[in-house]
């Protein structure tokens, strides 16, 4: 394989110098891949995500790609995924990359509303409260994913220290909750976040953050110049932002990391730095990258790649295209539906160091949804 083949090499973003040495760093490598679940109530706001067509549908979003991530396609999953206002879930290309590599998978619980169907990590944590509430989580829950967090991605880290660990999440209305812990460290994030629409619902996401940090400070559990990170999350964030910090931290220390996603590993990369600032957690910034895809990457209507710029982050988007598919539930991540989501970018990423180009992903994603439509 060629460096920059068209449809074949990520492209940088943000701290491009850095970024390109963590791709050749890992070229040809092995990875394991751990998800972390979560759930906040912010998710259930009406038209703040489109990841489930309706509030009901997107309670158990989460539950449901973790089942289709675990097992793939069933006769009878006991959760099929939700319907979507256009597109089809991003767990299918995580699965196919899965499937194609035989990449261990790890799933972890960091809080959801109700209990998963597949075999989880249970983290302790709790769902959160909305954004608004401007106390989304107890702090002790926080300082208690934190260290789950650290363990295990010091545990997976030392099980295979050759294989560098892919960090995903599923969190519906986790790029609203990433924005409130970015603007709550202290990053002006406001219009460059991203979301599953194909427009940004930047109005909205901003006024349910600004309320709820706004509460946050009225109720002294922020103050208002340089705040504790861990009292940002508990008063606005999410409980995968806090444990994917503390694994990527402990993991960092031994082995290379991708965090698979968009916004909010972006937010997640800043809540690292910040708890390196703030408590002393240091992490080798050269290990680390953040990895999306290029429907987030280039998506007009959001700033991704300005926020990377701004917190001086690596950040890699599979050039993965959906443009030439057979299924218009593919074809809607062209006009930018769904986007990113289960760590699709980052495990897309994957793939390409490992050899496969474009149509091969395209062909591993659309098999896995022919297989998916025929045990239905």
């Amino acid at each position: 394989m060629t460096l920059g083949v068209e449809l074949t090499w990520p492209r940088c973003y943000g701290n491009i110098a850095q970024g390109d040495r963590w791709l050749r760093q890992f070229q040809g490598a092995r990875s394991q891949f751990a998800c972390v679940l979560g759930f906040t109530e912010t998710g259930l706001i009406p038209g703040i995500s489109a990841a489930g067509a309706t509030p009901a549908d997107r309670e158990w979003t989460a539950i449901a790609d973790a089942e289709f991530l675990y097992h793939g396609p069933q006769p009878n999953p006991q959760f099929p995924l939700p319907p979507l206002t256009a597109g089809a879930s991003p767990t299918l290309i995580s699965r196919a990359v899965v499937e194609g590599f035989h990449v261990p998978l790890h799933l972890l619980n960091a809080g959801l509303r109700h209990a998963p169907t597949v075999p989880c990590i249970d983290l302790g944590g709790t769902p959160a409260r909305c954004v608004s509430t401007g106390a989304a989580l107890d702090l002790p829950t926080v300082l208690r994913l934190l260290q789950a967090g650290l363990d295990w991605g010091d545990r997976f880290a030392q099980a295979q220290p050759d294989a560098y660990l892919l960090i995903g999440e599923c969190v519906v209305g986790g790029t609203t909750t990433a924005l409130s812990l970015l603007t709550g460290l202290g990053w002006a994030a406001a219009g460059k976040v991203n979301s599953s629409h194909p427009a940004c619902n930047h109005a909205q996401k901003w006024d349910i953050v600004s309320a709820g940090l706004s509460r946050a400070l009225e109720q002294g559990t922020l103050a208002p110049d340089n705040p504790d990170p861990l009292a940002v999350v508990a008063a606005v964030g999410d409980p995968m932002q806090i444990a994917v910090a503390g694994m990527a931290i402990a993991a960092s220390r031994v082995t290379g990391v991708l965090l698979a996603g968009g916004t909010q590993m972006l937010a997640v990369y800043a809540l690292m730095r910040s708890l390196q600032q703030h408590h002393g957690l240091d992490w080798p910034a050269e290990r680390v990258a953040v990895g999306t895809t290029r429907w987030v990457a280039e998506d007009p209507t959001g700033d991704t790649a300005g926020l990377a710029a701004d917190l001086n982050a690596p950040l890699l988007a599979t050039p993965l295209s959906f443009a030439a598919s057979r299924y218009a539930s593919l074809r809607a991540y062209e006009q930018g539906y769904v986007k990113e989501g289960v760590g699709a970018g980052g495990c897309a990423i994957a793939a390409h160091l490992l050899g496969w180009h474009n149509a091969d992903l395209l062909s591993a994603v659309e098999s896995l949804l022919h297989r998916a439509g025929k045990a239905t």
